[in-house]
């Protein structure tokens, strides 16, 4: 293995791989966490109907492979019809997006039920509407409940982006592997890529630590 190779082009062979790769999972976290926030409501809703979605999208989406999933949006769904066709980008974004919504809907659900029925009376007592309960009162300590368990669906996604590079998307994988296959360095471009993806969760599994310790202030 090439250690020279290696300490040279440390900062700057992989960097356009792992901005991308940070973007893809910022979006998907974001989108995810907003349907997730509605299907968990869904989910919890007195309404048959609306759980019964909820549910089956959960089971559907967790119960399937991510990289299944982003062979359906790539390449299944202009099958269908050339209406349907997307870019590489679109379609990765689109497919972390859905599967990230599912695993947080547990995720955010499981907040919204440890929060003591008391607070929900309250508001009641009080005249608030639903909408202004969940807005208000439920939601904002929920996220304080669950900012553990979205850590680590921060930290999954990351690594799952690496998925996309099976649709030709050149993420940090993707990149590595491609300066591998023109320099024939296999051993040095993958150990950088594992050391860039080592940087990347151990930073933001710092940040989400320091995040956690202070909304723990407020508990």
């Amino acid at each position: 293995m090439d250690i020279s190779f290696m300490i040279q082009k440390l900062p700057i062979m992989l960097y356009q791989g792992t901005l991308l790769t940070l973007e893809l999972t910022a979006l998907s976290l974001c989108f995810g966490t907003v349907f997730g926030v509605i299907l968990a409501l869904f989910k919890i809703s007195k309404s048959l109907v609306l759980s019964k979605i909820a549910s089956f999208y959960i089971w559907l989406f967790r119960g399937t492979p991510l990289l299944l999933q982003l062979f359906f949006f790539y390449y299944g769904l202009p099958s269908i019809s050339k209406s349907l066709e997307m870019k590489q980008f679109p379609a990765a974004v689109l497919a972390l997006t859905l599967n990230c919504a599912a695993y947080m809907a547990e995720i955010i659900r499981g907040g919204i039920i440890s929060i003591e029925k008391g607070q929900f009376e309250a508001s009641k007592a009080l005249g608030f509407t639903y909408i202004q309960t969940m807005g208000k009162i439920v939601l904002p300590q929920t996220f304080r409940v669950i900012m553990p368990p979205v850590g680590n669906e921060f930290i999954a996604m990351i690594k799952d982006t690496s998925l996309v590079s099976s649709i030709a998307l050149t993420e940090l994988l993707r990149t590595a592997t491609n300066i591998a296959s023109a320099t024939f360095k296999y051993p040095e471009m993958l150990t950088l890529a594992a050391i860039y993806y080592l940087i990347l969760t151990t930073l933001f599994t710092s940040l989400f630590s320091l995040v956690e310790k202070k909304l723990s202030v407020y508990a």
